[in-house]
């Protein structure tokens, strides 16, 4: 009789074995179970040792007594992805629990009774000459995986054309995740159920229908690569398996190498339009090749109070250049909205945050401020003093994230420096300088006061003064700079230079 079907054995095809003659006990739903393997162990707990698939021979040394523990051992077993569970007849099996037997039937577990006449060396060669043509073609497979990385450096696939060749070769639908459950390399998907993801790099390689690795990588696993039996298919085994999974690490070392040399390209890019050393038409060339659509608007984002691991996390989805300086981080990006025109005069001309930047929100004790949105290649000078009073802006609320031009009175404010620096001298140079000079702190009070809405115990509070301090500051301040901040048109001015002062920086 053959107990191959298809290169492959079954536990039902053992069972219909005359010469093994065994009984199933329990679990005959699982008779359809795939048998890679028959092993002897008496262990309580031989799971840290098993791939999956294997036939457990035991003549009961290792089977608990108890019924709760008997229950925990069948589990242990199915959850490692083993086959059936064979017992010797007759030598040390306990007493077989009611609970024991109803797990295996509710799983579908076979329990399989050898009889004392049958020796385990039985079972073994048995499924060893069942298999031994399908590690055959196991080998071929995993000898043409090893070609994978002859195709990554003659043929130029990228990753998604790699893997679509390994699933053919291997016979598993294949998927990668990052822990999280994002995308672990471009163009090749995530598992459709979150639940195939082990919760940890130690967990056993096999899960329902197939294997679950980590990908790994200096300092943890990157991710973890899922791959499962495809209908029809000739599956390869755990081996193969592992070598994609080692295909993978290096697709994401090589991926990883690329976005660091683009991050180091995207900040020199980025330091030169700072400051003005480029011409539009070499800067959009740059911004082209770091990724960023060719006629999407971009924005500036200055960004406080995060790391920038945290940000390119965040950000890992965009392409976008980044460049730290002192305690600020400058990024640039494309300026994408759901449902908004890329130019000045839709929505994304009125200073909207587009959805690119959301994730940045989650970053905790973040604060971001973003310019209007501006055509690539265009100078980033308005943008950089747009972005900077937007950071600082979000930085004294307690926002984390704040576009320029939602100020009611900043966005009103001219965007030539000069002119900005002239309001600036003409109505608080005088109290700047005594600031400077005394250390007194006459225009932050003010501007305290003024965001408060002349609450003067509210703004003494964020002062940490008292009120009565408070009125003479005001009073100061007056007297120098010849405003009277109970009047209209005095106090609508001060405002507006305190906004222009913030913008160039010159007032926190």
């Amino acid at each position: 009789m053959c107990l191959v079907g298809d290169n492959k054995v079954t536990v039902e095809e053992l069972v219909r074995f005359p010469a093994l003659q065994l009984r199933v006990m329990a679990g005959e739903n699982g008779l359809g179970r795939s048998v890679s393997w028959a092993h002897v162990s008496e262990l309580e707990d031989p799971t840290p040792w098993l791939l999956g698939s294997e036939v457990i021979m035991t003549t009961g040394i290792g089977v608990p007594r108890t019924a709760a523990a008997q229950r925990a051992y069948l589990e242990r077993l199915d959850d490692a992805g083993v086959a059936a569970l064979a017992l010797s007849a007759g030598l040390h099996v306990p007493p077989l629990h009611k609970g024991f037997l109803d797990a295996a039937e509710k799983r579908g577990f076979p329990v399989l009774e050898v009889p004392l006449a049958v020796p385990f060396i039985a079972i073994a060669q048995e499924v060893a000459a069942a298999v031994q043509e399908d590690a055959r073609q196991r080998l071929g497979a995993q000898l043409q995986v090893f070609g994978a990385l002859r195709w990554l450096a003659s043929e130029g696939l990228d990753a998604a054309g790699v893997f679509k060749r390994l699933e053919r070769l291997s016979g598993y639908d294949v998927y990668l995740s990052t822990p999280q459950g994002r995308p672990l390399l471009p163009g090749v998907p995530v598992p459709p159920d979150g639940a195939a993801l082990p919760s940890s790099p130690d967990a056993p390689p096999t899960i329902p229908g197939g294997f679950a690795l980590p990908v790994p990588a200096p300092g943890g696993p990157a991710g973890f690569l899922v791959a499962f039996e495809r209908e029809g298919a000739r599956p390869a085994g755990l081996a193969v398996v592992q070598h994609i999974a080692t295909v993978a690490a290096l697709q994401v070392a090589m991926v990883r190498t690329q976005r660091e040399t683009l991050r180091r390209q995207g900040a020199e890019t980025l330091a030169d339009l700072l400051q003005d050393l480029l011409d539009p038409a070499a800067a959009r060339r740059r911004l082209v090749r770091m990724g960023l659509p060719p006629e999407a608007d971009v924005v500036l984002l200055v960004v406080r109070n995060a790391a920038d691991d945290a940000v390119v996390r965040a950000l890992d989805d965009h392409p976008h250049l980044m460049l730290r300086r002192h305690q600020d981080l400058y990024v640039l990006m494309a300026h994408l909205t759901a449902d908004a025109p890329a130019h000045p005069g839709g929505a994304a001309g009125r200073g909207e945050a587009g959805f690119e930047v959301a994730a940045l929100r989650e970053i905790p004790g973040i604060a971001v401020g973003v310019s209007r949105p501006l055509p690539p290649g265009s100078s980033l000078k308005v943008a950089q003093r747009e972005a900077l009073w937007a950071a600082a802006r979000a930085a004294e609320s307690g926002q984390p994230l704040v576009p320029y031009g939602e100020d009611t009175t900043g966005r009103w404010l001219p965007d030539d420096a000069g002119v900005l620096a002239g309001l600036v001298e003409h109505v608080l140079g005088e109290a700047l300088r005594y600031d400077a000079e005394h250390g007194s702190g006459l225009v932050a009070s003010v501007r305290t006061w003024m965001e408060r809405d002349r609450r003067t115990e509210d703004a003494a509070r964020a002062l940490h003064i008292h009120p009565n301090t408070l009125a003479y500051r005001l009073r100061r301040f007056g007297a120098l700079t010849g405003r009277d901040l109970a009047a209209t048109g005095d106090f609508a001015e001060v405002w507006l230079a305190i906004r222009a002062g913030r913008q160039l920086g010159r007032i926190s």
